[in-house]
């Protein structure tokens, strides 16, 4: 696996994806599993967080990073890897708000319903209605 790092930023490094702390949250949700079979894990500060590719149902995808060093890191780490085309860093202005890698389509716009942000990343019909009904007034 591949690792960057640089005066400024902590070490960055593709790992196997089920090495992920979030692996088991996505293999239960998501409509088609196989689709990790293409997923790696990114680990920043001892922390491997997972990537999921584009693929079956799944439309697009992103991981936050709190530094913009990270987020360039992790797209530079995910380049050429199956099932993240068309890579991208959206820059946060916002101190509070991080800084996004996405990959493949745009996501949704903020104001669209929880279901259609659900099916754009490939959630299945289950896991859409639990988060639903989990932050329902």
């Amino acid at each position: 696996m591949t690792t960057l790092t640089c005066l400024d930023t902590p070490p960055i490094a593709l790992r196997p994806a089920r090495e992920a702390y979030d692996y088991e949250y996505y293999r239960v949700r998501l409509a088609d599993p196989g689709v990790l079979d293409a997923a790696v894990a990114i680990r920043a500060f001892r922390a491997p967080l997972l990537a999921v590719p584009v693929g079956g149902l799944r439309r697009g995808g992103f991981m936050s990073f709190d530094m913009l060093t990270l987020a360039v890191a992790a797209r530079s780490l995910l380049d050429g890897q199956p099932g993240f085309p068309d890579l991208r860093v959206r820059w946060s202005s916002y101190s509070d708000t991080c800084h996004t890698v996405e990959w493949c389509a745009p996501s949704p716009e903020w104001w669209v319903d929880d279901a259609t942000t659900g099916r754009f990343y490939g959630y299945s019909e289950a896991a859409i209605s639990w988060h639903l009904r989990a932050h329902s007034p």
